[in-house]
């Protein structure tokens, strides 16, 4: 009794700071077995969810059973492995465990202000962001690019600073991380330190507080690579700001390197002094935008096969198609669906794709007509649209012809009969026009190609 009653506490809390959707799925199915000798002992939906809420929540976790059970308190999970008997497995939590200490031993960003700080460093880089995760496409090709080469000689490129700028959830944070966590690979004797710009605030508010002005300014300019986030907090803040810069001056002068990132690029800021946004341009400026269709569909894929899941590729093509502006939305639509899947034995399909998009976003139906199609079909190929009905038997426009019925076929709910009458052809033309496209879509590399640039046109 005593486990459910502080447990709802924690849900309570849990619900007014996460979203409904996040709450519903991965908390909410949750409940309290048992809190006896400092453990508390919660029964999990399955393994699934045990690692998920310890990969992606484990921070927010900590600090609710914190607040409610105490200090001390240690966390396990039980998942039950067979439903007849109520047969269950007990998992320790493995990296619950330093949040869940006394203040003493809890894991907090480094803070400036002891000689042992200055031998070593906890980066602060969250491990699980790395290149290999962060998919390449056209949106953040040149950001990518530069924060690779970046990687490889820190310091000693032109991109210093490397200033990243975009909207939120576009993946300037995990590029930031990717760069970081490359150079400890590569160099693993440099100091490297991420830091978000709200924490760098606290720090040095608690150091002013505290009269410790020189430990904090010597322990930033011991880093060899200090890493920024969301620098915008800055402003405004003219005491933050001006620390700051002469920090970033001694690092720049040193030829140590800084990565930044913003919601907006430096030319955009407002309420930072002019002598920082001056420096913040003698690097590199790379915009991360929105993701387009095949980008996101790419992020899709990734972890599709990294989680060794089988998910149609229509549903692929649904969720891509509809969550267009960040690339968090993705991986939480991917990981409710996924979570849904698990707890209630359903399959992926499209019907659950809707749901867990629709708890996302508000789709657009962005609707593709024949007409769009062969629009789009007959630009691609530099054909004037009124000679697609025409009896012209011209290589260039049969070609054009075929891929549009083959495109209004995959695309589009009309009927073989009604694509034949957009382009004025029979019923079986339609059919061994599909037919022919589909053959040489196996062998031919350049119609591949077109045919992807075109819906991707289409989709946009």
């Amino acid at each position: 009794m005593q486990a459910s009653k502080y447990w709802s506490e924690c849900l309570s809390i849990l619900r007014d700071n996460l979203t409904e959707s996040a709450f519903k799925t991965w908390f909410a199915p949750i409940e309290a077995c048992s809190y006896e000798n400092d453990v508390l002992v919660l029964q999990m939906p399955s393994q699934f969810c045990v690692e998920y809420i310890e990969e992606n929540y484990i921070d927010i976790l900590s600090k609710v059973l914190v607040r409610v059970f105490g200090k001390g308190t240690k966390l396990e999970y039980r998942v039950v492995i067979d439903s007849t008997s109520g047969q269950g497995t007990v998992i320790p939590s493995d990296t619950l465990g330093y949040a869940l200490q006394p203040d003493n031993q809890q894991r907090t960003y480094n803070q400036p202000d002891t000689a042992s700080n200055l031998s070593d460093v906890d980066s602060q880089l969250n491990p699980h962001l790395n290149f290999n995760e962060f998919v390449a496409g056209t949106s953040n090709q040149l950001a990518r690019t530069a924060g690779i080469s970046i990687a490889e000689t820190p310091g000693k490129t032109i991109f210093n600073p490397f200033f990243v700028y975009g909207g939120s959830g576009v993946g300037k944070t995990h590029l930031a991380n990717a760069i970081g966590n490359r150079i400890r690979q590569l160099y693993p004797q440099k100091r490297v330190l991420y830091v978000p710009a709200n924490t760098f605030q606290m720090q040095y508010q608690a150091a002013v507080a505290d009269n410790r002005h020189n430990d904090f300014f010597a322990f930033y300019q011991s880093m060899d690579v200090l890493i920024v986030d969301d620098i915008q907090y800055f402003a405004d803040k003219k005491g933050t700001q001006n620390i700051f810069f002469f920090i970033f001056n001694h690092l720049h002068q040193m030829g140590k390197q800084i990565i930044l990132t913003s919601d907006k690029s430096p030319v955009e800021l407002r309420g930072l002094e002019q002598r920082l946004l001056s420096r913040f341009k003698w690097g590199l400026a790379a915009e991360i935008t929105s993701p387009d269709f095949q980008l996101r569909k790419d992020i899709l894929l990734n972890k599709i096969y990294r989680d060794g899941l089988d998910i149609p590729e229509e549903v692929v093509d649904y969720i891509a198609d509809n969550v267009r502006q960040n690339v968090r939305d993705l991986e939480g639509v991917l990981a409710s669906m996924m979570a849904h899947s698990t707890f209630v034995q359903t399959p992926i399909d499209m019907n659950l794709a809707r749901q867990a998009v629709s708890r996302v976003v508000d789709v657009v139906n962005n609707e593709i007509t024949i007409d769009s199609i062969i629009e789009n079909v007959c630009a691609y190929y530099n054909v004037s649209v009124k000679e697609v009905p025409s009896r012209t038997k011209r290589r260039e426009v049969a070609n054009v012809r075929q891929v549009s019925m083959y495109l209004a076929r995959k695309l589009t709910e009309q009927s073989l009969g009604e694509i034949g009458r957009a382009v004025n052809r029979d019923h079986a033309t339609v059919v061994h026009s599909i037919k022919v496209v589909e053959q040489q879509l196996e062998y031919d590399p350049m119609l591949r190609r077109a045919v992807k640039d075109i819906e991707n046109e289409l989709r946009k």
